[in-house]
């Protein structure tokens, strides 16, 4: 069996290789390599899959997949020209060669063009309509343009473009659309920024320290008193996790004895794609301490532990919030309140944006809310994060535009790990809505 993965693998990375060989711009296909490099068209879907992933080949509608420059990973709050072309469904009347670039800052072309020459920077992003001068300028002036309403330019115009390679996009969108459509881009990617991923903590270059299914009691106790750790992963021939063990697990086992009788064997693996805060999730749920991480070949890269995700959260709530979520816009509007006896309570009103087509709340809405004042009421009191196990919501009289609300919160239990809070919502001394929660604190 395991010369049977070794020639898969082998396939695998043969069909790699044969990829990055090739010219940029070069179109290739499944049925293609799989003649080539006689394989089955499975295996060469797979591989043109990793080799997407990789970055090195691009699947574009009506054109097929084709061999690209592998670029690096772009910021997370700077745009591509090219990525604008997407954003708008516009089409390139010129200057291509520059899709790649970044662009700083966008300027709409609304006012005079004296004036208009004034706010022009390298870099930019001119939208624009019909105006030939002021495309002509913009491209002097080292910004690309992008022409709303669908028109086009002339063949002077495109000719610099291409000499400059400062991209000429058009697109049928009107100015504002395109305005918007960028903001709200530009905001996904700062929301974005804000989630830390398993691969930013883990790193793919440090030694990992692990067993494998041959190794003994003895082999392990001489790694625990070079590490100072507790626990390993148990991996097989071909790095690929099998087990845990933990000193616990080998207590009073004779040395000679294989770790593969004690290991706990399937072990809960994460990828280097999940969010932390999923590691931390898996983490609490499965009472475990350590998680092998892998890549897409199930292969490990490295290990994650519950004290590397406290400290990435930790991290991660010290960044400014540059990108709002719509969890973040609904809670914006309540207001920290503390009572005479020093206990917490939370007002606000109902706007119109958090009701549905009747008029009234949205119970969605009001669930945020309300499991929002559950994570600021138990922040009080223990510092970690919550991971909802559970939750009773009961909506009791209707919420109305431009009511004001109270929430209050009640901690019926907390200890180090576990607590149950009741909220009660009320408006004008009336009880509309109430729920209670349990919940597991992240430590």
């Amino acid at each position: 069996m395991n010369h049977g993965k070794d020639a898969l693998h082998t396939k695998h990375e043969q069909i790699i290789q044969y990829i990055q060989a090739l010219n940029i711009g070069d179109r290739l296909s499944v049925r293609q390599i799989s003649q080539d490099l006689e394989v089955s068209e499975g295996t060469a879907y797979r591989a043109i899959k990793e080799a997407e992933s990789l970055g090195i080949v691009s699947t574009k509608r009506r054109i097929g997949t084709i061999r690209v420059e592998k670029k690096e990973e772009q910021q997370f709050d700077k745009l591509t020209f090219a990525e604008i072309v997407n954003i708008v469904e516009g089409t390139v009347l010129g200057g291509s060669g520059g899709l790649n670039k970044t662009l700083n800052k966008f300027v709409i072309g609304a006012m005079q063009f004296e004036a208009m020459l004034k706010y022009i920077e390298p870099g930019n992003l001119l939208i624009v309509g019909n105006r030939v001068q002021a495309h002509m300028c913009a491209l002097g002036q080292g910004a690309g343009i992008l022409i709303t309403g669908g028109f086009d330019t002339t063949s002077d115009v495109k000719e610099l473009a291409d000499e400059l390679e400062l991209p000429i996009i058009s697109c049928s969108y009107d100015t504002f659309s395109v305005a918007s459509m960028i903001n709200r881009a530009i905001e996904d990617r700062l929301i974005k920024k804000q989630i830390m991923l398993v691969e930013d903590v883990v790193r793919q270059d440090a030694t990992v320290y692990s067993l494998t299914e041959s190794s003994t009691v003895k082999d392990m106790q001489k790694l625990v008193e070079e590490t100072k750790h507790t626990r390993f992963p148990v991996v097989d021939a071909d790095n690929i996790p099998v087990g845990i063990v933990t000193a616990k697990d080998v207590m009073g086992a004779a040395q000679h004895q294989l770790i593969e009788s004690f290991m706990t064997k399937n072990p809960i693996l994460i990828s280097l794609k999940a969010t932390i805060a999923s590691a931390g999730h898996t983490m609490i749920w499965e009472g475990i301490e350590l998680l092998p991480v892998v890549d897409h070949e199930r292969r490990m890269v490295g290990v994650i532990s519950r004290k590397d995700v406290m400290v990435a959260m930790q991290y991660m709530q010290k960044q400014p919030q540059n990108g709002e979520t719509f969890e973040v816009q609904i809670w914006s509007g309540m207001e920290e309140i503390r009572n005479k006896d020093g206990s917490l309570l939370f007002k606000g009103t109902i706007t119109p944006q958090m009701t549905n087509f009747e008029g009234l709340v949205s119970e969605g809405v009001l669930c945020t809310i309300m499991t929002r004042a559950a994570y600021y009421t138990v922040k009080e009191y223990q510092k970690g994060d919550l991971i909802l196990d559970s939750a009773s919501n009961y909506f009791l009289v209707p919420l109305q535009i431009d009511d004001e609300i109270e929430i209050i919160p009640t901690i019926i239990e907390l200890s180090r790990r576990f607590c149950k809070i009741d909220i009660e919502v009320t408006c004008r001394g009336t009880r509309m809505a109430r729920s209670m929660f349990t919940a597991r604190v992240l430590k």
